[in-house]
């Protein structure tokens, strides 16, 4: 297991209209979305960036920073590694969506980080050995980011 690139950036702020703004017209990043709760952004190597205001409901685990994701080639082999080094996740089970499959963590410095991989229960065929859909683990859930 290797950590391949950074997969995703997100922040959860009481500036969240100053914010959006920053990312659409300072940095000139491509706008995805922008609603009442969260702006959408997207980096040129197509890397998403989200900024989430207090209406938003999912992301109060956030702390005052930025949370990263780190982009995993095997996020079975990555969580497993996590968990056997002690890591704490924020939530027990990984979330799915769209081909991909992530969970938030505790790092050692007390900030909130992210592993990211390619869903393997999205693959046609079948899955590798290992994957977390198998045995009692199956579960498929889709919750928005």
């Amino acid at each position: 297991m290797k950590a391949t690139r950074l997969g995703w950036m997100g922040v959860k702020t009481r500036q969240f209209a100053q914010m959006n703004a920053f990312y659409r017209d300072v940095l000139n990043l491509d706008v995805l979305s922008i609603d009442d709760r969260s702006g959408r952004f997207k980096l040129n190597d197509g890397t998403e960036v989200h900024v989430y205001g207090e209406l938003d409901e999912d992301h109060g685990f956030f702390g005052s920073g930025p949370v990263v994701a780190l982009e995993v080639d095997n996020f079975a082999a990555a969580r497993t590694r996590l968990l056997s080094a002690g890591i704490k996740f924020v939530y027990e089970e990984p979330q799915r969506a769209s081909g991909k499959v992530w969970q938030h963590f505790f790092a050692p410095d007390g900030n909130v980080y992210e592993i990211i991989g390619n869903d393997v229960a999205a693959w046609p065929g079948p899955r590798p050995e290992g994957d977390l859909l198998s045995g009692q683990a199956a579960r498929a859930a889709h919750v928005k980011r």
